[in-house]
């Protein structure tokens, strides 16, 4: 699926331009779905926490099973050879990707020592805050006992699509998804925070949806600027009774809620704080592209 109009494709030790094609149909992945990717970001000559997300592309292939010998480092230096290529000012998306391209003798478990690995790079302007509105799915996230969602993988994302499908013929951007016990997780693509009362609250890391890193960073954020952020248990009834929602995630990185089903929130202080404080963080230096 291409997003953007100028793709990079790293691969076999070298970039191609386009979207090239580097699976093949009898591949373990082209049929029983062993892949992983994280996601990273560029804009304005930065890559926040880039270190972290291709570490965290190892930690998903290896809790898949999978076995790699490159590291979070070399995958790093890829992605910084890359987005050189690209012109200064450009805006990103930066996936790196792993999967299996063979099954043991038992076919369905894949042969570890198969692991393959490609980026892929595309121009995507980052969103701005607007009129980003969220519902609230009838789809349940697994627990960890049903699936892999330890992992950053591809095979989970069939459920995040019919979430968002669902928010988009009702006329609404994204949905919240709740856990089987009936608490809120995140949304289809985002984590997400509740502010009440200058107090900011979001659901506390269960095993059945990832501690996202652009989440991480913003609590941290947050909490270093002296807002108080508190991870636990939501409800439905918590975003319904919100002074702000926001969410957390790598397209945007911040982006506030300004209606939740039919309520209108607008963009409040904290949510607009929280995203100020994160791209200061980004533009401060940290993780510059070259």
């Amino acid at each position: 699926m291409a997003i953007g109009k100028k793709i990079l494709t790293f691969w076999d030790g070298a970039w191609h331009e386009g979207n090239l094609p580097v699976i093949r149909a009898a591949d373990h992945v082209a049929w029983l779905g062993t892949q992983v990717f994280d996601g990273a970001r560029m804009f304005d000559g930065v890559m926040p926490d880039l270190d972290l997300h291709c570490a965290r592309l190892i930690r998903s292939a290896t809790a898949l099973g999978m076995e790699t010998d490159l590291t979070g480092p070399e995958i790093e230096a890829i992605v910084r050879d890359g987005v050189k290529r690209y012109p200064a000012g450009a805006e990103l998306y930066i996936r790196p990707m792993m999967w299996a391209c063979d099954g043991s003798p038992g076919i369905i478990d894949l042969d570890p020592t198969s692991t393959t690995f490609s980026v892929c790079i595309e121009d995507l302007p980052m969103p701005a805050p607007g009129d980003f509105s969220l519902t609230v799915a009838p789809y349940c996230r697994p627990r960890q006992d049903m699936a892999l969602t330890e992992a950053k993988a591809g095979s989970l994302y069939p459920n995040n699509g019919r979430i968002m499908a669902f928010a988009r013929k009702r006329g609404f951007s994204n949905a919240l998804s709740l856990d089987v016990d009936g608490y809120v997780a995140e949304t289809a693509s985002t984590n997400v925070f509740v502010v009440r009362d200058g107090v900011v609250f979001t659901p506390v890391p269960n095993g059945c949806f990832l501690n996202g890193l652009t989440r991480q960073r913003v609590i941290a954020l947050l909490r270093a600027d002296g807002v108080q952020v508190i991870e636990t248990q939501m409800r439905v009834e918590d975003f319904e009774q919100a002074d702000e929602v926001f969410c957390t995630g790598n397209i945007a990185k911040v982006m506030p809620v300004s209606r939740f089903q039919e309520r209108v929130l607008g963009i409040g202080p904290v949510s607009a704080r929280a995203r100020v404080l994160y791209f200061d963080f980004a533009r401060s230096g940290h993780q510059q592209a070259a």
